[in-house]
């Protein structure tokens, strides 16, 4: 963990630099000293199947979560989010004058006894 998970419409899809945000977002949560190297994952779901708004213009969104293990304090995970949703619009800023485009972004905890993993990259990251 963590898991950064960004859901967006298909008519951005090559405007987005979706793994430009993944690099960024990488950095962020590997240097923040929270999480492992090894936990932390991005992906991209495109939607082509949405409505925003009265759907009479060329609408656009990015819907962001970042789902974390639990045991963190409040204030920690505020911390992460914060920087993270800084680095989110400013990765989207010029798209956003472009365009209509909605940002959105949460940062979930996961439940403590009903999240399961089983991952051997932390071993191997740590063989050095």
């Amino acid at each position: 963990m963590p898991h950064f998970i960004a859901e967006y419409t298909d008519n951005i899809e090559h405007e987005a630099d979706l793994s430009g945000l993944f690099e960024k977002v990488h950095a962020c949560l590997g240097e923040s000293g929270v999480f492992p190297l090894g936990g932390i994952r991005s992906r991209a779901l495109r939607l082509d199947t949405w409505r925003m708004a009265d759907g009479r213009h060329d609408y656009a969104f990015v819907h962001m979560t970042l789902k974390v293990g639990s045991g963190r304090d409040l204030e920690t995970r505020r911390e992460v989010a914060d920087r993270l949703f800084e680095i989110i619009t400013a990765h989207f800023s010029e798209l956003q004058a472009r365009r209509l485009l909605a940002l959105s972004f949460e940062l979930c905890e996961l439940h403590p006894e009903l999240n399961y993993k089983q991952n051997n990259v932390h071993a191997f990251l740590n063989k050095g």
